[in-house]
């Protein structure tokens, strides 16, 4: 389920930098490194329920580029991502306000957000998406590398909605291999779709389920408040990857953020920033690491 986290937060006032493409057959936001840069893999950037035209999205992808990255945030929803307009009203309606505004205001401000949130959860579920999903993965790493390198890196970052298809990604599938595009490899060997996971702030995760499953190296950051998935799930996803001795891992529980806190983050909120700027840093340093 859903928590009323995932419909709210902080609203961006950076201007994205990056430019719009047709990747694999989805409309993408494409974020570059710096001019002359060459990438040392590909990020796709799997998003929350707002999808990549919300503006904290493409905003932290152009944060990933600038790690010497190349990052595709496809449409992975096929234009039925949610209304950021949810993200004021659901939080009006989750703080204490004024007698009229709670008598009069909040009654308009819940339908509104329902009109929203029901065509949402009934076209976007996971069930629906996640074939679309696995698709796109497999052509990225079926088709020619987008820039010059003999063994091109593929690592996912996903973030509430995201970060269930990023912990399904990272299970790998032996049904979801595919063989290497010709200038990859020489083998006919079928491999993982990606090299290597980042999530923040996961919706829908089943501990110990999903967990007990995954096999491709995952850094896991979750606030220390996340309502969606509490301490003792946190505790518990830490103590199976431990567990797993094949499978290198990093979990990361942040003191003071709530759900969101990655890509949602109000911008006046000092301890949210700087969980987000943790964020940031672990999933570059994460996906460095196994793009090396």
């Amino acid at each position: 389920m859903s928590c009323p986290d995932c419909f709210r937060g902080g609203i961006s006032k950076d201007n994205s930098t990056g430019k719009w493409a047709t990747t694999h057959g989805l409309r993408t936001y494409v974020a570059e490194p710096e001019s002359g840069v060459t990438p040392k893999g590909i990020i796709v950037y799997i998003t929350d329920a707002f999808g990549p035209d919300f503006v904290n999205n493409r905003v932290l992808c152009d944060r990933y580029a600038r790690g010497g990255f190349l990052v595709y945030c496809p449409d992975l929803m096929n234009g039925r991502a949610m209304s950021s307009s949810v993200i004021p009203s659901t939080h009006t309606l989750l703080e204490k306000q004024s007698w009229f505004t709670t008598i009069f205001i909040k009654p308009f401000l819940f339908l509104q957000v329902l009109y929203h949130v029901i065509p949402w959860m009934v076209t976007c579920n996971i069930a629906k998406t996640e074939a679309g999903v696995i698709k796109y993965f497999q052509a990225l790493r079926t088709s020619p590398p987008p820039f010059g390198t003999k063994d091109l890196k593929i690592g996912t970052a996903g973030f509430c909605w995201g970060g269930k298809h990023v912990v399904t990604l990272a299970k790998d599938d032996p049904k979801h291999r595919v063989v290497r595009h010709s200038s990859q490899t020489l083998s006919s060997a079928s491999e993982p779709l990606i090299d290597a996971a980042f999530v923040a702030h996961p919706t829908f995760i089943k501990v110990p389920d999903d967990v007990e499953a995954i096999k491709i190296p995952i850094s896991w950051a979750v606030g220390e408040e996340d309502l969606q998935m509490k301490a003792p799930d946190i505790r518990k996803v830490k103590e199976i990857l431990e567990s797993k001795k094949d499978v290198e891992h990093e979990v990361q529980l942040l003191p003071g953020a709530k759900h969101g806190f990655a890509n949602r983050t109000d911008p006046d909120d000092e301890v949210a920033m700087a969980a987000a700027t943790r964020a940031e840093g672990l999933a570059k340093s994460w996906f460095s690491r196994w793009f090396s």
